[in-house]
């Protein structure tokens, strides 16, 4: 069974209408995404998991 499902990317393109892109490598462009992981998950993940799951119908586990 698949462990991990990816929910969003970072592109050049994201950037283009603001940024100079032509000379960001690989590895800038690595860690942007890793710290745009790091905020989704600091500000809206764990608030939007919980209603995206209700809203889909996702049983949650009895409290014991």
């Amino acid at each position: 069974m698949k462990e991990d499902f990816i929910i969003t990317s970072v592109c050049r393109a994201d950037l283009e209408n603001n940024y100079d892109t032509s000379d960001i490598s690989d590895e800038t462009m690595e860690q942007l995404a890793s710290k745009m992981a790091n905020a989704y998950c600091d500000s809206g993940f764990w608030i939007d998991l919980p209603i995206i799951a209700d809203y889909l119908k996702i049983p949650r586990k009895e409290k014991v």
